[in-house]
This record gives C-alpha cells, structure tokens and sequence, in this order.
C-alpha cells in the first residue's frame, strides 16, 4: 500500500516523504527526523532522576534513557509479531510495525524539561498559578506538543511545516495518555472508576484535571487526526498497541537503569536494602494485620514501607496485584540485586562493570520475555502488558530506588535549590517579556514563540497576549538544558560576566 492510502502513514500537512527523508519506510523516516531534531539532541543534558553534575559520575540523562527505551521496545515488537497469534491480535488492534514503537520511544521524553521530573511539577505549578494556563505543563503534553508545533521541520508545497510532521502511527504510539487534561474525550477518562492509570484527578486540587495526559487544548485536532486510524479498534481512552509497548519499555527501562545509577553512585546500599526486604518476609504475617495508622506511624522501620507498598498496588490495581506473586517479587529482586549486584560497593573496575551489565542484561531479557498481549485489558493496563509476577518485580525494583533514593534528605535538599531555581527564571522571563522597552531584544526564539502561540489561540480568548506569553515562557524554559537553565539565570541575576558567550542559552 502507497504511503498517501495508508492511513497510519498520513502526515499533518499531507506531504510525503521529504526529500530530505532517506529511509524507505515512512515510519523509519520519522525516527531520522526525530534523532534529527534539536529537541533531541537536547536530552543529553537534562537530568533523568539525578543530576550528573551532581553526582560527579556518569549517570543516564533523558537522551541515553530514551535511546535504552527504543532499544526495549523494539524487542518487544519483534518478539510480538514473531508470534502468530500475538501478530493476529495486533493487526486486529491496529497494527504494529517495529519502526513505529521505536520511533515513539526516542520521541517520548522530547518535552521534559530541566531537571527531571522535580522541573516537570514546579513548571506545571507555575504555568497554572503564575502564568494563569489552565493547562498547565505536563511532559507528555509537551513532547506533542514539539512534534506538532513548536519544532521546525522545513518547507513543502511553499507552505513551512510546522512539528516534525510525523504520521499519524508514530504519533498516536507517543500518546501513553491520549486525553487532554479536562474535556477530550467525552466522556473523560477521568469519570471512570477506575479510572486509566495517570487519568486521576488529585483529591487535593479537583479542579485541576487529570494528573497526566498527552496533549494539551491546542493540539486536540493533531490528537484526533493521529488517533482516526484505529477508531472502532480500541477504546478512546486506550492507548494503541504501540504505545502499549513504548509504555511497558520505558517502565522497563526506568526500573532498570535506576537501580544501575544508584548503585554506581554509591547511594545504594545493600543493608538497607537487605534489611527492609528481609523484615518483610520474616514478618509478612506480623505486618499484614497492622492497621495503616500504625504502619504510616512506624514507617522508618525495615519491612513497613514495602507493606505499604503491597497494600498500594492492592487498592490501586486490584486487577494483577496477587499476593503470591508480590512475595514472589520480593524474593527474585532480594537474590538478584541484594545478594547480587550489591553485595559488592561499585569499584569502577571491569569486574564491577560486568556486574552491571550481567544484571541489566538479565533482568531485560528477562522482562520482554514476559511481554504478552490481550485484547480485553483491564481499565489501568495496555494492551500489551507484563505477565504478573514480572509486573510485581518492576513494581518492587521501582519501590527500592524510590525508597532509598528519592527519599533522601540530601537530593531533596539539591533539589529544592533546582525547584527555586526555575520559579526565579520563570519570573525573571516574565518580567523582561513584559517590559515594553524591551520588546526588540527579546529572544528571538522567545519572540517566536509568542507569535506562535497568539496565532494558535482564539481571537475570542480572554487575555489572550497574557495567555500567549505565558505559554511561550514554558515553551522556552522547557526546551533548555539543566545547564543553560542555571546560566541564563546567572545572566539574568547579572551574576555571569560572559557577555558574548551567554548567547548560546538564548
């Protein structure tokens, strides 16, 4: 079938391939002009969950995390359509085609911004109580966003191509959450009980919309156009086959190569790793009966906050949460990773690497073998899904770098300095974007991309220019690195004497 009568092929502007565009296959295409992109390339230096500045060692960024995600997801569509009656399923679901799942995958974490996911919450807080953005940020909105809009992909017919123009396979496979905060689709997903995992709306803010979702207001029609191929297939709330599988791989690769850093870093140690697993299942019994009052209270004490985890999945996916299987779990990551990876501080040497490498490998293959596929997924899961106690081993590995990780004082303390960091930026833009004596110097990339998002709002839009220029300070703080972050506000704080080279955050 010709590109232009496959529906998964079309593009926004409804070019084909660009003369630029090597590659045979449409989709391949799309993976070129995503690794092509500057948004891309700009991955390498924002901080996945720790800053390498910080840590002093070389630890993933959200480029290498990216680049680990396409590597999984891809062996897992493979592997899929290796099976007859998997590949039957996924045809039935809309397809999937192994470049597609990768080309989402690198294309997934392109509208992060500076410093990790601590950058996304104080972003999103300040576009919505600041800026006065009803929807706020939210990094998969703003990976959509960049592909249809905000990035710059060149010229076809005379007219510039606004986004990457990306078909519509590969971009409904980069919506993990395809709604928008509030309204889209009807009913929102946001009323089901359950509702989708991520479609919550927080108890403390309930007017606030979903916690997660893929796209913002503006870009609903891209949504709608990338979605119509697999109308009738799945429901509107549901992810494709291939987003499924971009999903599962991030999640397969966060759990991973977290552990990986931490240990590397030397944050992860294996007592206190040791000793909350082991309570547990000395005491799984003695916990089980404890009131939640009494586990909240004693929660510094090993074997408590792994209960609470049990209890977590229980009441938020009673769909696949099994006791048997969390046990299970618990053991599997306790040989592998305590007893394992571990039992010996990371030295630096080739030894201590292969370590590294046996237990990424292992664990890896070990999870895409436990891939499968459903055609009646339950409300909170994909299509494509692990099996259960796989899925509870992902859950554990998650909760110990959660655990004894991001609950430290000291990366708390780091990262309130970030928090604060971005509030000042994002107020040191506004005031300069609002000066009327300033209006020539602006950015020039600033001033575009208030040009771009007046033209995308309704001339009917209540404060309208307000609206434009708070959209386009999130846009541009968005797309720097943590470390262009830190020198535009030294510039901006006059604390950076570099006159001519502080152009390069501009």
């Amino acid at each position: 079938m010709a590109d232009s009568e496959d529906p998964r092929a079309q593009r926004l502007s409804g070019a084909g391939r660009a003369p630029g565009d090597l590659a045979g296959s449409p989709f391949r295409a799309d993976r070129d002009r995503i690794v092509s992109s500057t948004f891309f390339a700009r991955l390498g230096g924002v901080t996945q969950v720790i800053s390498p500045g910080g840590s002093g060692l070389l630890v993933h960024n959200r480029l290498t995390h990216s680049l680990k995600v396409a590597q999984v997801g891809r062996a897992i569509a493979e592997r899929l359509l290796g099976d007859a009656g998997h590949r039957d399923l996924l045809d039935k679901l809309g397809g999937c085609d192994p470049d597609v799942v990768e080309a989402a995958s690198l294309a997934h974490d392109l509208g992060h911004p500076p410093f990790g996911h601590l950058g996304e919450r104080v972003l999103d807080r300040l576009a919505r109580e600041r800026l006065g953005l009803a929807d706020g940020f939210e990094g998969n909105a703003q990976s959509y966003r960049i592909v249809t809009s905000t990035e710059i992909r060149g010229e076809a017919r005379g007219e510039t191509i606004i986004g990457l123009d990306l078909t519509a396979a590969v971009r409904a496979a980069m919506l993990k959450y395809p709604w928008t905060r509030r309204g889209y689709p009807a009913p929102h997903p946001s009323t089901l009980s359950p509702a989708p995992r991520g479609a919550t709306v927080p108890a403390a803010e309930p007017d606030s919309g979903s916690l997660k979702f893929g796209a913002y207001g503006t870009e609903v029609r891209d949504m709608r156009q990338a979605r119509a191929p697999f109308e009738g297939r799945i429901a509107d709330w549901q992810q494709t086959a291939e987003a499924s599988i971009m999903d599962t791989a991030d999640d397969i690769a966060y759990a991973i190569h977290d552990v990986e850093d931490f240990y590397r870093v030397g944050v992860l140690r294996q007592g206190e790793v040791a000793a909350e697993l082991s309570a547990w299942q000395r005491h799984a019994g003695e916990l089980a009966i404890e009131s939640d009052a009494a586990l909240e209270l004693n929660a510094r004490r090993p074997g408590r906050s792994i209960e609470r985890l049990r209890r977590t999945l229980h009441r938020k996916d009673s769909w696949v949460s099994d006791d048997e299987a969390f046990a299970t779990a618990v053991a599997h990551v306790r040989r592998e990773l305590v007893d394992g990876l571990l039992s010996a501080p990371f030295d630096g040497s080739v030894e201590a690497e292969h370590a590294v490498s046996r237990f990424s490998d292992t664990w890896t293959r070990g999870l895409v073998d436990a891939i499968t596929v459903t055609d009646r997924p339950s409300v909170r899961s994909g299509h494509v899904l692990l099996s259960p106690v796989q899925w509870h081993e992902v859950q554990v590995l998650k909760f110990v770098h959660h655990r004894f990780v991001l609950e430290r004082p000291d990366l708390a303390l780091h990262q309130r300095g970030q928090a604060r960091l971005l509030g000042t930026l994002v107020e040191a833009l506004l005031a300069w974007i609002d000066d009327p004596d300033e209006t020539t110097r602006l950015p020039r990339r600033l001033h575009d991309l208030v040009e771009l998002a007046e033209a995308e709002l309704d001339p009917a839009t209540p404060h309208r220019s307000a609206q434009a220029r708070g959209r386009a300070i999130v846009d541009f703080v968005a797309s720097l690195t943590d470390s262009q972050a830190v020198a535009m506000l030294d510039a901006l704080s006059g604390r950076s004497g570099q006159l001519w080279t502080d152009a390069f955050v501009l």
